[in-house]
C-alpha cells in the first residue's frame, strides 16, 4: 500500500502549480534591489507576488517577506514599538524563543499602548481556534497591539482582524523557507535597514515569493468540509478537543497505547502522523501546549496529532480511520 501522509501541520507537499511557478522565478535571477533592468524586472515580479498574496488573504495592510513564521514572529515580537510582551500559554515554541521574558496572558494582564499581545489563531497541536478578531476588538481601545500567529490558518480560514499576522508558505502547499509578517502599517515596528523597505535584512527569495502566491491562489483541496467532518465524527470517541477546533487538525487519544508506540505502529502501517508540533515531537517530554490546556499527563502521553492538507483524499482518511480502529 502506498504511504499516506497526515502531518500537514508540520509541512504540506509542494503543489504542482507552485513548482512550475518557481521555475519561472529562477529565470529572474537578478537581485530585486539592483537598479539595472534585470533588477527592476525582478523587483516588479516580487511586488506582483506581494500584491497577489495580500489579495488572496484579503489583507489591505503591509507585508514583509521573511524566511518563515519563526523569523516573522521574531521581527514582530522583538521590534514592535512596545515595552512589554504578553503571550498566551499555548503559543508555538518560536514565540517563547523570540520573547523569552514575555508575560503569560491572564485576565488581569495590564493592557495599554505599551503592550504587545501574541495570540495564535489556530493551535498546531489541538486545532483549537482562538477568537483573535474578537479579542483584538476588545483590547483596541487600550492601545495594545495584537499579533497573531496564523501559520496554521492562512490559506485555510479567514484571517483575524489583528494588527500583525504571521504566515508560513509550507503550511499550505507553498515552498519551505518563506513566510511573511503582515502589518497594519510600518509604524508598528522599529526599522533596521536593509531590504523590505528597511525592515528586514537579506535579499528576498523571489522564486519562493512567487511560489507562495501561487499556492494561495490554487485554493482547492481534495477533501471537502463534509469529508473532513465525517472523518472527525467517525473518530469522535477518541478525539481530544479544546474549544472550537479546525477540521484539519485532530488530536487523537488512544485508550491504552502510548503516543510513541502509536507513531511506530502507524508508521509501520504506512501512515505519517506526529505527536505534537514538529519542533518538539521528537522528545519524550509532555507537550507544553497540552499541559497549558489542562490535559492530564496520562491523556497527553497517549495523544497523537493527525493533520489534513490540500493533497489528502477521502480514501486516505477512510484508510486511516480503519487503521486506527484496528489499534483500539
Amino acid at each position: 500500500m502506498a504511504r499516506i501522509y497526515l502531518d500537514h501541520a508540520a509541512t504540506s507537499p509542494l503543489r504542482p502549480e507552485v513548482r512550475s511557478t518557481m521555475e519561472e522565478g529562477f529565470a529572474l535571477w537578478a537581485n530585486p534591489s539592483s537598479p539595472h533592468a534585470e533588477g527592476r524586472r525582478a523587483k516588479a515580479a516580487l511586488e506582483d507576488a506581494r500584491e497577489r498574496i495580500k489579495r488572496s488573504l484579503s489583507w489591505d495592510g503591509e507585508l514583509i517577506f521573511t524566511s518563515g513564521a519563526s523569523e516573522a514572529l521574531a521581527i514582530g515580537l522583538q521590534r514592535a514599538k512596545a515595552s512589554r510582551r504578553i503571550v498566551s500559554a499555548v503559543e508555538h515554541d518560536a514565540v517563547f524563543r523570540a520573547a523569552p521574558d514575555a508575560q503569560i496572558f491572564t485576565d488581569d494582564a495590564v493592557l495599554d499602548d505599551q503592550a504587545l499581545i501574541a495570540i495564535q489563531h489556530v493551535n498546531s497541536e489541538t486545532g483549537t481556534i482562538n477568537p483573535v478578531g474578537e479579542m483584538a476588538q476588545k483590547v483596541k481601545e487600550t492601545g495594545a497591539v495584537v499579533l497573531s500567529d496564523c501559520a496554521q490558518s492562512a490559506g485555510k480560514l479567514d484571517l483575524p482582524d489583528a494588527d500583525m499576522l504571521v504566515i508560513s508558505a509550507h503550511k499550505f502547499g507553498g515552498p519551505i523557507g518563506i513566510g511573511a509578517l503582515l502589518m497594519r502599517n510600518y509604524a508598528l515596528l522599529e526599522p533596521m535597514g536593509g531590504h523590505e523597505r528597511g525592515y528586514r535584512q537579506g535579499t528576498e527569495n523571489l522564486p519562493a515569493a512567487l511560489g507562495m502566491a501561487a499556492a494561495l491562489e490554487a485554493g482547492d483541496w481534495q477533501t471537502s468540509s463534509a469529508d473532513r467532518a465525517e472523518f472527525a465524527q467517525g473518530l469522535s470517541d477518541h478525539r481530544l478537543t479544546v474549544g472550537e477546533t479546525a477540521d484539519y487538525i485532530l488530536a487523537l487519544t488512544h485508550p491504552t497505547m502510548s503516543a510513541q508506540a502509536l507513531l511506530i505502529r502507524l508508521d509501520a502501517m504506512g501512515f505519517a502522523v506526529s505527536a505534537g508540533s514538529a519542533c518538539s515531537s521528537g522528545t519524550l517530554k509532555k507537550s507544553r501546549v497540552l499541559d497549558a490546556f489542562g490535559v492530564s499527563d496520562e491523556i497527553a502521553a497517549r495523544t497523537i496529532r493527525v493533520s489534513i492538507g490540500w493533497s489528502t483524499t477521502p480514501e486516505e482518511l477512510e484508510q486511516f480511520a480503519d487503521a486506527w480502529r484496528s489499534l483500539t
